[in-house]
């Protein structure tokens, strides 16, 4: 029976109460993915579990830390233009860097926070005390500027550095590209890695030596290293299936193994900010967005396989004759069987801006990779910038290239022997 001392409710008038009762109804009807996963990845995967106590080492006999490094949660990364052309201030500059990097990667400060005296400046900011060094590595960079005549170092360039071509892709903003420093900061906690970067900064400025030219600060790592589960980038694919993770392949394809010993164990890095329009691609079929990959978007496999390390068949068809991954998919212009078996180590983040002036969100891909050879970016790079069908949801909007030197030896420095 009806209580007809309660008015029947117009259609569309509903109390935020019956939005609420909605919504729970709704939740109940929708298929979801237990995020256990996670918790499951992380039992099975060392690498993915996160603790904020756990220190790397900065000095070495091999690479730069931060490279074969498995990729830390979070990054900042930040690029500078010199401001001095003195070589020794440069020298200066890495020594001063070498020491405080070397510092935070312990979770130490490097100087008093709350100096004695009143009128006193810190010499860390202090945002990172306490929070442990959450597996922090800090990766230095040299660009091409650094081996000029004017700086004195032209002979000792790198053979193979150089600026990168212009390629198919580029859209740049000069805003967001070149440099003649990086600092690629990675750690567990954002915070910590913010940190770090905004104390180097203040060391170049207070020697005069070097400005801020363009940053980004990244989470959620777009690439996976060894013992650690996939992760997925901002259109929801699984990325870096195909990684570069053990130690012969670091050995062929990344570390440069010839040239002047100083050189060897180092690698070149390409950084490119990319930007990903996310609105468009919310609105497209998934199982278009499976074709511009090439995998399935929740098992990650390839579409010619059922699971996400099967080896991708870029020659099986299907009834109709087609290839069931197509010629433009991003994996089969990517993969190394389809170009002359170059490789390339993947350390990428995503990252976001907030909104754009049209009021669309304002997110990407922070791409970082390292190889032996800056012509093994550029030849996979130009195919996919050719050809790709993902460009119609990407522009690359930053890049630049760094020589990264091998870690320094303790009681010595970054890039000592450039002055010697």
């Amino acid at each position: 029976m009806k209580d007809k001392s309660k008015p029947a409710r117009e259609a569309g008038n509903f109390t935020r109460r019956d939005l609420l009762k909605g919504a729970v109804a709704s939740a109940l009807t929708i298929p979801a993915v237990s995020s256990a996963h996670g918790q499951i990845e992380a039992q099975h995967n060392p690498e993915d579990r996160v603790d904020l106590s756990r220190e790397h080492a900065f000095y070495g006999t091999g690479g730069q830390v931060g490279i074969e490094t498995p990729p830390q949660r979070h990054i900042m990364f930040m690029a500078f233009d010199l401001t001095s052309q003195n070589p020794r201030d440069l020298q200066v500059l890495l020594a001063r860097w070498s020491s405080a990097i070397a510092q935070m990667m312990r979770g130490e400060t490097i100087g008093q926070i709350e100096p004695a005296r009143n009128s006193g400046v810190g010499g860390d900011t202090g945002e990172a005390m306490d929070l442990g060094p959450a597996s922090l590595t800090v990766t230095v960079g040299l660009g091409p500027r650094i081996f000029s005549e004017a700086m004195g170092l032209a002979g000792k360039k790198p053979p193979l550095m150089r600026e990168l071509i212009q390629l198919p892709s580029d859209n740049f903003d000069p805003e967001l590209t070149g440099g003649d420093l990086s600092i690629q900061a990675c750690a567990d906690d954002p915070q910590v890695a913010y940190h770090a970067v905004r104390n180097l900064a203040r060391i170049a400025k207070a020697t005069g030596t070097a400005a801020t030219r363009w940053s980004v600060l990244g989470f959620g790592r777009a690439s996976a290293g060894k013992g650690q589960s996939t992760p997925r980038n901002l259109f929801g694919f699984k990325d870096g299936t195909r990684n570069i993770t053990e130690k012969a392949d670091f050995k062929r394809h990344v570390w440069i193994n010839e040239g002047p010993a100083w050189q060897q164990q180092g690698s070149y890095q390409v950084v490119r900010k990319i930007r990903m329009h996310i609105e468009n691609w919310d609105v497209d079929r998934v199982s278009d967005q499976n074709n511009i990959f090439g995998r399935h978007k929740l098992s990650g496999a390839p579409l010619s396989g059922h699971k996400e390390f099967d080896q991708p068949d870029f020659e099986v068809k299907d009834q109709s004759g087609e290839r069931v991954i197509p010629a433009t998919a991003h994996i089969s212009l990517a993969a190394h069987e389809n170009n002359q078996g170059i490789r390339i180590l993947r350390r990428s983040y995503n990252y976001t801006d907030g909104l754009n002036n049209l009021g669309f969100l304002d997110a990407g891909l922070l791409f970082i990779s390292y190889q032996n050879d800056p012509a093994h970016f550029e030849t996979l790079q130009a195919k996919l910038g050719a050809a790709d069908a993902l460009n119609e949801y990407i522009s690359h909007i930053g890049s630049a290239i760094f020589f990264i030197p091998p870690a320094p030896a303790e009681g010595s420095y970054i890039g000592a022997e450039l002055f010697t």
